[in-house]
């Protein structure tokens, strides 16, 4: 991407989008086009549509979607499902209308099958059911894919598709009916703290195994890849397959592992306890990484370090 291409990171705000627009600020991009909600509702065609015809970005992010941990989930799955399958409609739509030469469009692990084989490898997407815990959002977000692969394979766009594990970093949100589990237990262990508590409780059995990403590590590899020549990521994403590539480091650990890693870098003495009445999610979620790898990039910020830099954030914004 040139550094005077005109940019936009829809989702700017968010977790991703806001490390995706460090990233390019580093870089020297500009100008980069940036809308809050308040100035450009997504979930609005006519709105992206007036957008996209005056501003005409060449390059876009699409970080925009509406996120959130079980409960949420559980909770509103009408509006992860209708939110999130408007404001792709709507970008990736008005992306092909007006010339765009590369968007890339940001996904989650939670689209492939909930008891796939592991690793993850890209070609399990749509080989078994989904956990039922996040399905509104994961259909969508299978739409996301099946859409951009649908406009490359009939208007000859570039519309790229990273699936990152579950992210944390500065930025993100620490609410803990919404947020998800790592923001959470920093969250809840910093409280706690605080507090001078006796224990915390961490929902679930503690055995299910994560893997996390920090967001600047997920920036890095989105820039990496909206970089590399067409032709070698059709080489590497194999023609007869969607767009689509994960981002991950391909490490995971337990909740529970999880729970005792934050709890040290908080430096909360209290005890774990884990309430086994709450759900677990999926069993295990580790990405096979190999095709990121392949197109020559590796995460930098290792998990406790990643963990104490969120703490800094979670302290600096909250006290």
């Amino acid at each position: 991407m040139e550094r005077k291409a005109k940019i936009f990171v829809a989702g700017h705000r968010g977790l991703a989008g806001s490390a995706i627009l460090r990233a390019l600020r580093a870089r020297g991009h500009d100008p980069l086009l940036l809308r809050t909600h308040a100035e450009l509702d997504l979930t609005d065609g006519a709105a992206v549509a007036r957008f996209f015809a005056a501003e005409r970005p060449e390059y876009v992010f699409l970080a925009a979607a509406k996120v959130g941990g079980i409960l949420a989930n559980n909770t509103y799955p009408a509006e992860f499902i209708h939110q999130n399958l408007a404001i792709q409609t709507n970008v990736l739509h008005q992306a092909w209308k007006n010339g765009v030469r590369r968007l890339l469009f940001l996904g989650s692990s939670c689209i492939y099958p909930r008891d796939c084989p592991q690793p993850i490898r890209e070609e399990y997407l749509l080989t078994g059911p989904l956990e039922p815990t996040n399905r509104p959002y994961a259909i969508a977000k299978i739409a996301g894919i099946e859409m951009s692969w649908s406009y490359n394979r009939q208007y000859g766009t570039e519309f790229l598709c990273a699936m990152p594990t579950n992210l944390y970093g500065p930025g993100d949100s620490y609410d803990l009916q919404a947020s998800h589990v790592l923001p959470a237990l920093i969250r809840k262990f910093h409280e706690a703290k605080a507090r001078g508590e006796k224990k915390v409780v961490v929902w679930g059995s503690g055995t299910p195994r994560r893997e996390f990403l920090h967001s600047d590590d997920m920036a890095e590899a989105c820039l990496h890849i909206m970089g590399e020549p067409w032709a070698r990521l059709q080489e590497v994403f194999g023609a007869e397959h969607p767009p689509l590539v994960n981002v991950g480091c391909g490490e995971d650990l337990t909740i529970a592992e999880l729970a005792d890693l934050v709890r040290e870098v908080v430096g909360a003495q209290v005890e774990i306890e884990l309430d086994r009445s709450k759900p677990d999610g999926t069993p295990r979620k580790l990405l096979d990484v190999s095709k990121l790898g392949a197109l020559g990039f590796k995460r930098k910020i290792s998990l406790r370090d990643g963990i104490a830099d969120s703490y800094r954030d979670l302290v600096a914004r909250f006290g």
